[in-house]
This record gives C-alpha cells, structure tokens and sequence, in this order.
C-alpha cells in the first residue's frame, strides 16, 4: 500500500488529477494551490468554478493557514472529526483563489477520516481537493470500476480501496451560524 500513496503523491505533485476512496465515495483529489490542477479537475467533472470545491485534511492544522481566526469553541469542533463525515464551510482569508473558493468568501473543508485519504493527506503534507467521482449531476462513484468508467481513462492514478459504510455524501454544516447546508 505503501507505494501506492507514494505514486498517488508523485503524481499529485506533477499536477495530476487522482481518485481515491473517502468516508462516503471515491473522490477526485489534487493540489488545491494549482490552478491548472484545480481546472482540470472541474473541467473532467463539467463543474463549474462558482461552486468551489471542498480540501480534506489530515488534521486541522493543514486547514488553519487557509482560515480567518476561529474561535476557540468552533475550533475545537472543526478540529473533532464527527461521528459521520462532517464538511465545515469557514470565513477564509482574502487570499484564497476563487478557483478553491468559487464565487463566496468561505472555504469547504473536512478532515477526513478515512484511514487511506488521511494517510494521503499526511504524505502530501497538506490539504487536497476532495470532491465526488462523477460528472456534475451524476451518481457518485462508489468503486474504482465506477471511477474508471466515468472518466474513460482520463484521469492520471486511481488509488484503489474501499469507501467508507455510509451511502449518504458528507454533511455540509455553515460554521458560523450552524446551519446544516447538506444533509
């Protein structure tokens, strides 16, 4: 396994497009401080760059350079990963390019538990892009057959392991407010 994630990492590296399981689907995975990695991503999905996308950590502190100040109460809860996986959009800072942003003034993001994308997380050394395997609109992929045929050998690895129990996408929760936004 362990070559496996050096290869997804080698590859990531290059401004390649990858999937790998998470705690729901398989997901498609780059460096979120490419813009042409992040592009090309959206554009393999047909998803549009107003939207953003969400970044999987390993822990907060791959998160934290991204965000404005939280306090400590909601710190301590985006840093305790939940029961079911939990995305938290937060103020971040000014400088975040829209390409991660899309149109808003927040940033999507979850640490992740699943053992293969935290792992992945660790080894880049940094948050990912981590959005569903499908075209926008479509079922998410649940296997690495699935990914392969969505996506017609278009994309650059696929980090094969199981996804997670729940059939159900990650929950979407507004961190200021509270407000559940998906789920």
């Amino acid at each position: 396994m362990i070559w496996k994630l050096h290869e997804a990492v080698r590859i990531l590296s290059a401004g390649g497009v990858i999937a790998c399981p998470t705690e729901t689907v398989y997901g498609l995975s780059c460096d979120p401080f490419s813009a042409a990695a992040v592009l090309h991503l959206l554009a393999l999905k047909q998803r549009s760059i107003r939207h953003g996308v969400i970044l999987m950590a390993s822990d907060f502190a791959q998160l934290a350079p991204l965000l404005q100040p939280l306090s400590h109460n909601l710190r301590k809860r985006v840093a305790t990963p939940a029961g079911s996986p939990l995305t938290w959009v937060l103020p971040c800072l000014p400088e975040i390019p829209a390409w991660l942003r899309g149109e808003h003034d927040t940033l999507a993001v979850r640490i992740t538990t699943h053992p293969l994308a935290n792992e992945l997380c660790r080894q880049w050394g940094g948050p990912l892009v981590s959005t569903s395997a499908n075209l926008h609109g479509r079922n998410p992929a649940r296997d690495a057959l699935a990914v392969r045929k969505a996506f017609n050998g278009r994309l650059d690895y696929i980090l094969h392991g199981s996804t997670g129990k729940s059939h159900t996408p990650s929950r979407i929760c507004d961190g200021i407010t509270g407000k559940i936004l998906r789920g």
